[in-house]
């Protein structure tokens, strides 16, 4: 709950600041340019913190994962892209208190039926656009990220809207992803694959809820 409530402040500071409203908006940028080269900021795990829900047809689960690295880049006051590195070994349940039900379902969720952790330790998102979301209210999301998901060695184009922000030498991203798991052959319980699963089905969809707080290095980077 410490690290939740740190997050939070660290990006209730950054987007609600008076001087955050005299920022420009948000400019489209395409990583991979000069142009789009920027500064450096470090992805703070510690202070980030990356949700999932997965749904049935008889219910839902949720529960957390970690970011072990990254990096955004800025330029000037803009976020122009970034890459971030997730430790798929850290991936808990938060919704099951019964300590043997849980163990079984984190253990499921990293088995090669789902993530196979074993073999595929780390996931990795690739930014490689931001295009801004045109009179976009203060307190909502004010770009569209389009990046490269890799899950279990498959890489895969998704696009989410989100909120961004940068301020001395702060920046911050906050948003809900959904992926479709199937695209990276995660087929275990789909109805989209197995007939008469019944309410055992399994939807391919599944949400990931971001709050990314990087902080200013030294250097120079680009993707």
């Amino acid at each position: 709950m410490k690290k939740i409530a740190l997050s939070a402040l660290f990006v209730a500071a950054l987007f609600t600041a008076p001087a955050m409203a005299q920022q420009p908006a948000v400019k489209k940028t395409t990583p991979g340019t000069a142009k789009a080269a920027g500064t450096a900021y470090a992805v703070q795990p510690q202070l980030s913190t990356l949700g999932w829900v997965g749904k049935k047809v008889t219910g839902e689960h949720s529960g957390n994962v970690q970011f072990k690295e990254g990096n955004v880049l800025v330029r000037g006051n803009q976020l122009v892209g970034g890459t971030f590195v997730v430790d798929m070994n850290s991936l808990k349940v938060t919704d099951l208190k019964d300590a043997d039900s849980n163990g079984k379902l984190v253990g499921h969720l990293k088995a090669d039926d789902f993530f196979g952790v074993e073999k595929n330790p780390t996931a990795t998102f690739k930014i490689t656009n931001i295009t801004p979301i045109k009179g976009a209210a203060a307190d909502a999301n004010n770009a569209t990220i389009t990046g490269d998901l890799t899950i279990k060695g498959i890489t895969k184009p998704i696009t989410f809207p989100a909120k961004i922000g940068v301020k001395n030498g702060m920046a911050a991203a906050t948003g809900v992803a959904t992926i479709d798991r199937t695209k990276y052959d995660i087929k275990y319980g789909s109805k989209s694959f197995f007939e008469g699963i019944g309410d055992k089905a399994i939807y391919d969809e599944f949400t990931l809820s971001f709050n990314v707080i990087a902080k200013k290095g030294n250097g120079v980077a680009a993707n």
